[in-house]
């Protein structure tokens, strides 16, 4: 007899969510089948139904929170000097906001930033290489450059409870991007 589609989609769900509340509380090497199967109210047997390890586990949860290019919110750049999508950024972070801060926290999983800029990037790339004649290899550090610190400051604003203001942070990283740090620091 098959099993219900809805039914298997609803055990799968609980088994990830089940890892996901153990992750926020430790590390995935200190984590078990039999904690998740437990928590999920599941036997091991239904966990090797849906995933090989709990690697798999977050490989899947991870994969499931990297958008593709067309899920990736819209973006415009209103002048040349802005050179940032802040607000596709923090849309795609406040979306995700429950995962995005553990996997990118210090206790998350180091490759998940990289995973996000790789899905970013070719967007970005598309909207910004209208604007410049640089040479792809220093435009793709550039690149690099510029998503490593939108990721790095949106984990932080989150880690600190969103103390600042969304606008006022935006208008900080435009700022910090159109004069630098240094006059940001010696103002």
């Amino acid at each position: 007899m098959k099993k219900r589609p809805e039914i298997t989609a609803q055990t799968r769900q609980n088994l990830i969510d089940s890892f996901w509340l153990l992750y926020c509380e430790k590390r995935i090497e200190n984590i078990t089948v039999k904690e998740i199967t437990q928590k999920a109210g599941y036997n091991r047997g239904t966990f090797y139904e849906y995933f090989t390890d709990i690697y798999d586990v977050l490989e899947q949860l991870e994969a499931s929170l990297i958008p593709s290019l067309d899920e990736l919110p819209q973006f415009t750049i209103q002048n040349q000097t802005m050179g940032m999508p802040l607000d596709m950024l923090m849309k795609l972070y406040e979306k995700n906001s429950k995962y995005y801060s553990v996997l990118l926290g210090d206790n998350g999983d180091p490759g998940f930033a990289s995973k996000l800029k790789t899905s970013i990037k070719p967007i970005l790339k598309q909207e910004l290489i209208q604007y410049n004649d640089l040479d792809p290899i220093e435009f793709d550090f550039i690149l690099e450059y510029i998503l490593s610190a939108m990721i790095g400051i949106m984990s932080y604003w989150f880690r600190n409870d969103k103390k600042l203001p969304a606008e006022d942070l935006i208008r900080l990283i435009q700022d910090i991007m159109t004069n630098g740090v240094t006059n940001r620091l010696l103002k």
